[in-house]
Parts: structure tokens; C-alpha cells; sequence
């Protein structure tokens, strides 16, 4: 079964900036684009950090404001130096938070979730930028036809999992949604059936209206014995 991958969905041609790219600069790419970070890469197009309008704000919030004090801690002192600074190499966060081109995009939208990003820049095995990913362009999955979600049912499920009863079992796809109708031989084809399709690509929801002959639910382990997890 073919899982889609970032570089199924994302931007290739990426605006960046230079870690030589002034304060003001950055501010104009970000509005003017309409952008809520930018990558930064090097001469290589190596990413090298990753400015946000977080980052560029701490100098509207620190403006003005008196010098660090002894109990300051590391973050709060992290951002009163980005406060003063100039370029986008001071202004950058890093570790830049970025994944391979061959992540999937199951993959992805947990990271943007567990680090908290809208964007994730896309990067080679050599760590140069290729392109950037959103959270918009990971549910463009979601966009994909109703007869395509069918096609990849029939030929990743049903062909594989359903042989001998094939003929007995009826795929409808409405928005998204599959449905399984007919008669099969086993409970754990059913079981297969319905947690199979629900990892193609572009699939709301399954519904499951499979009846079966012989109920083997009591069989421990038997979707792992088919590869499904």
C-alpha cells in the first residue's frame, strides 16, 4: 500500500532568507507573503534555522524594555537577545525543526502538532532545503476523487485481503467515506478489511456492513499475522 509522503503535497519553490538578511527584510517577506515563518539557509541551501513572526516580535515586546535581571531564565533571556537583533541569523530558532522528503504525511502532521508549527521546511538526505510543507498541504490528501480512493480500496484491500471472497464483497465511496457491503468467510477479514482501508490515502471514515460465516474474533494476534498494525 502506497503511503503518501510530504513530497507528494508540498511547495517546491520556497522563499528563504540569507542569515545575512536584515531585521527589516525578513518583516517585509513574512507580510508581504503572508507567511508566519521563513526558512533561513545557508550558501549550501542547507536550512539553517527558521524565523518566525514569534521571533520578530520580541523586539515590539522587549522595546523599551530595562536590562536582564539575575533571575532571568534561559528563555526569557534568549529573547530579550533577539530583541536587539539585526539579522535573521540572530533571529532565527534553532535546531531548525525540519523532516526528509520521504516522511509521510501521517509522520508530519505529528510533528507540526507536537512542536507546535503551522510550516515544516523539507529536506534532502544531505540536509538542503527541496521544499516546504503546511498544514494546508497535508489535508490536500483529503481533496483526492472519490473513484481514486475506490481504485486504491479494490487494489490494496480487497484484492490482497479479500480474495476468495471478492466476489461476494461490494466497495462504495461517498466523500471520502468507504463502505463495505456482501459476505465473507471470516470475522478477520472483515476486521483487515476495514483497518487497511482506513490507511489509503484520503479516507474520512469506514463503514463496515460486512457479514461473516465464521467468527474468529477469539484468534489472538490475527491482524498482526497479516502485516496490519
Amino acid at each position: 500500500m502506497r503511503a503518501w509522503k510530504v513530497n507528494d503535497v508540498m511547495t517546491t519553490a520556497v522563499v528563504t532568507v540569507s542569515p545575512e538578511t536584515p531585521y527589516r527584510g525578513v518583516v517585509d517577506l513574512l507580510v508581504s507573503n503572508r507567511f508566519s515563518a521563513v526558512p533561513v539557509v545557508d550558501e549550501f541551501q542547507r536550512v539553517t534555522g527558521v524565523v518566525s513572526e514569534a521571533d520578530l516580535l520580541r523586539k515590539i515586546e522587549y522595546a523599551g524594555a530595562e536590562e536582564p535581571r539575575l533571575f532571568d531564565g534561559r528563555r526569557r533571556r534568549g529573547e530579550r537577545v533577539k530583541a536587539s537583533a539585526r539579522t535573521a541569523a540572530d533571529l532565527m530558532s534553532t535546531p531548525p525543526v525540519t523532516v526528509p522528503v520521504s516522511t509521510s504525511i501521517t509522520a508530519a502532521a505529528r510533528v507540526m502538532d507536537g512542536e507546535g508549527v503551522k510550516r515544516l521546511p523539507v529536506v534532502d538526505d544531505l540536509g538542503r532545503l527541496v521544499g516546504i510543507v503546511s498544514r494546508g498541504d497535508l489535508l490536500k490528501v483529503h481533496l483526492r476523487p472519490d473513484d481514486d480512493i475506490l481504485a486504491d480500496v479494490q487494489s490494496d484491500v480487497v484484492r490482497p485481503f479479500m480474495i476468495d471472497d471478492a466476489g461476494r464483497v461490494q466497495v462504495t465511496v461517498e466523500d471520502g467515506v468507504v463502505t463495505f457491503t456482501g459476505r465473507v468467510d471470516r470475522w478477520s477479514t472483515t476486521d483487515i478489511a476495514g483497518r487497511s482501508a482506513r490507511q489509503v490515502a484520503g479516507v474520512v471514515d469506514v463503514v463496515d456492513e460486512l457479514e461473516y460465516d465464521y467468527d474468529d474474533s477469539n484468534i489472538i494476534g490475527t491482524g498482526m499475522a497479516y502485516g496490519i498494525a
